[in-house]
């Protein structure tokens, strides 16, 4: 699809606009100055959710709304804010759609807005990241071959000062619900409540794996998965390890520091 020439057909010729093409991936500072200086209402990304994070990230803190075209492969946020996953009916809901505050979380000194993690699907963001296919269907095989091979390690969390030790085969820091593709990995996070929901999948058998996944798709509860609220959360891990941010792959060194600011974001819904 020519993006550029389906949005100038389909928004509305009344309503003022400039399409800016990212065409540098490592390099978004261009775009970034000209979302600050361009005296703008609203900023749409358009694209998947490492498009999304790069705008909203730009917008955090400002008056300017973020509106999203989803066009990637889970649309965490697009779909946890309500934005239709038909393009043209996107559109729409830029012309006419309603903005909403909604709350950032910070991982490392990199902002979210969706989830973000430590674990296996961390390393999944890491092996998809690299991968020259893109997709859904991608990213399940990346998920099915990695695990079988994935070692569950061991973590100390403190979440609002209480503390435990867990061994665990992923951490989740969700301030919405899902990651995409309607995956409720956190089904009471919500979006504008001022707190992060810690979910903790303990190791299983790789037999289980289906079971979970399938109460995980019909937001049912599971012995394997525990989640508890917070707002500032710390972990400790030996090593160097994966984390994500709204999907996006970074290594650390141990430590990971997870908090949340409430209502920082505007978007339109």
């Amino acid at each position: 699809m020519d993006v550029p020439a389906f949005i100038e057909r389909h928004f509305s010729p009344a309503i003022e606009k400039e399409i800016v093409l990212w065409e540098n991936a490592n390099d978004f500072d261009s775009i970034r100055r000209r979302i600050s200086e361009g005296g703008f209402t609203i900023a749409v990304a358009v694209g998947g959710d490492g498009t999304v994070n790069q705008v909203a990230a730009a917008l955090n803190h400002t008056d300017v709304a973020l509106g999203i075209l989803p066009f990637g492969s889970g649309n965490g946020l697009a779909r946890s804010i309500g934005v239709s996953m038909d393009i043209q009916k996107a559109l729409k809901q830029i012309e006419s759609g309603t903005v909403r505050k909604i709350d950032s979380g910070m991982i490392n000194n990199f902002p979210f807005f969706c989830t973000s993690g430590t674990g296996f699907d961390a390393q999944i963001g890491h092996r998809f990241a690299s991968s020259t296919k893109r997709g859904f269907w991608t990213y399940c095989k990346i998920i099915f071959r990695e695990l079988f091979s994935y070692v569950p390690r061991e973590y100390e969390i403190n979440i609002d000062g209480k503390e435990l030790k867990q061994k665990a085969f992923l951490l989740t820091f969700a301030n919405a619900g899902q990651y995409g593709n309607d995956f409720y990995i956190a089904p009471g996070a919500q979006l504008d409540d001022g707190q992060l929901q810690l979910v903790v999948v303990r190791p299983f058998s790789i037999w289980v794996a289906p079971f979970i996944v399938r109460k995980v798709f019909k937001r049912k509860p599971s012995r394997y998965i525990s989640i508890s609220a917070g707002k500032d959360i710390r972990v400790k891990v030996k090593g160097p390890t994966a984390i994500h941010f709204d999907g996006e792959p970074v290594s650390v060194n141990e430590n990971i520091q997870v908090s949340i600011m409430g209502k920082t974001l505007n978007v339109i819904s």
